[in-house]
């Protein structure tokens, strides 16, 4: 395939700013609510089956948001790579990168896959999933394991269209993507046309059809924009060096990426001995709350290409200005979102479950969590600035630092006296001293004049 011209300088190095992040923020924000909304659809399919199906999933929620994790993070290093390059005016070199991180991300999901899938049993059982509930958290994770490979993928063809600044055509993949499983949903899990579903194991195989189908139209995207799926700009392209560049965002960013919903994790552990109706609830209220906090991961992902690419073209100012008004946004944003949230938390709980208890547990989370939207917002914008200009170390040591040292502790040692709500004060506590430990590290890297030097 004939490489397209680039037609001159990266397009995101002029310009006005807030003019960039709107129009690189707005279509990544119909993207990631379509992605959102697959939960949500899911969640409420689910739910209809039982409380027993709906607890099954709230296990599985934050173990397959930390894998899905590990193709964000394929996608991030794709993207910081890429826009760097094209920011210093080297195309070549990004063309190279571009189809090397999709290599790369395949042959990653692969392994990923093959190892969760022998695994997934023994994972669960740790979490305090009981007798119950085993087979069908299993029933879910048999197919999407086998079918995991087709998610690294889809992000990694993603990370080359955002490098870029392709924003629309981005979004373009993941609604397509969402869009399949609309369709599938009802048809695979409740059944439908005289047709019998497959329960929970429905959801899974609708996951995997969208994946799939995203997949088919990047690849026909991508071959119309700048750098296409090319596998001949591999060769001769220095792999060691380029692989170890890609690596070095990729891999912090996937455990950057991967430690919330690990955290998550361990908190469903902490609420399993409260019942499955605790689970219930707060897998209910943390479906939610991702879908309110949209618009605060459209910005993070595309924060990226902007200050990536004017990093990478040594305008500095222009990249911090970029991540300042970013900032301004999370904190307006995300007071609003936690207003509307906590007034209407009953409501929203009520459309998942018609159990009083699951209702009441959802119900109980929202009015705590949601005042750390703003803190959390700043801290994933911050970490995708990091991620652009190849400090991913130290976005990864923020994560780590904040789940390890604030989310979990805290959680454990109130449980005792609070119970249930001193999980939800762990999550609190940690995206605001997240935020916080967020601002300081934004300064003293993008500010600090050793960033200029090493960029």
């Amino acid at each position: 395939m004939t490489k397209p011209s680039s037609g001159g300088r990266a397009k995101l190095v002029t310009g006005s700013i807030p003019g960039h992040l709107v129009r690189q923020t707005t279509p990544a924000i119909v993207g990631v609510a379509a992605i959102m909304s697959v939960g949500i659809i899911d969640a409420y399919f689910i739910g209809q089956l039982g409380g027993d199906e709906l607890a099954a999933i709230s296990f599985i929620f934050p173990v397959i948001t930390a894998l899905q994790s590990l193709g964000v993070g394929v996608m991030v290093g794709v993207n910081s790579v890429v826009s760097r390059a094209l920011g210093e005016g080297d195309e070549d070199r990004a063309l190279a990168r571009a189809n090397l991180g999709m290599a790369l991300g395949l042959a990653a999901g692969v392994a990923i896959g093959i190892a969760l899938f022998a695994l997934r049993r023994p994972l669960f059982a740790l979490m305090q999933a009981d007798a119950e509930i085993l087979p069908l958290i299993d029933e879910y994770m048999a197919p999407f394991s086998l079918g995991f490979p087709l998610l690294i993928t889809m992000m990694g063809m993603n990370g080359v269209l955002r490098g870029q600044g392709a924003a629309k055509s981005n979004t373009t993949v993941l609604i397509i993507y969402s869009a399949a499983n609309w369709v599938l949903d009802p048809l695979l899990i409740t059944g439908a046309f005289g047709i019998g579903g497959f329960g929970i194991a429905g959801a899974a195989y609708a996951t995997l059809g969208g994946w799939l189908a995203a997949i088919i139209a990047a690849w026909w995207i991508l071959g119309k924009h700048q750098l296409p799926i090319a596998p001949a700009a591999m060769r001769g392209c220095n792999w060691p060096a380029q692989v170890r560049a890609i690596a070095r965002v990729a891999g912090p960013a996937a455990f950057t990426n991967s430690i919330n919903p690990a955290g998550l994790a361990v908190l469903t552990s902490l609420l399993a001995v409260e019942g499955a109706a605790a689970v219930a609830g707060f897998g209910v209220g943390g479906r939610l709350q991702s879908f309110a906090v949209v618009p605060l991961l459209a910005l993070s992902g595309s924060i990226g290409a902007i200050v990536g690419q004017n990093w990478g073209a040594r305008e500095y100012d222009r990249a911090r200005r970029a991540l300042v008004q970013a900032g301004m946004f999370c904190v307006a944003y995300g007071a609003a979102a936690a207003l509307v949230l906590y007034m209407a938390r009953g409501w929203f709980a009520e459309l998942f479950s018609d159990e009083a208890d699951v209702t009441a547990a959802a119900a109980e989370y929202l009015a705590i969590s949601v005042w750390g939207y703003a803190g959390y917002g700043i801290l994933i914008t911050v970490n995708g600035a990091l991620n652009a200009i190849d400090r991913a170390s130290n976005a990864l040591a923020l994560s780590i630092s904040r789940v390890l040292l604030v989310m979990i502790p805290v959680a454990w040692i109130a449980r005792a006296s609070l119970g249930t709500q001193a999980v939800y004060i762990g999550e609190l506590a940690a995206n605001w001293i997240g935020g916080l430990a967020a601002i300081a590290i934004a300064w003293r890297v993008l500010w600090h004049p050793f960033g200029e030097r090493s960029g």
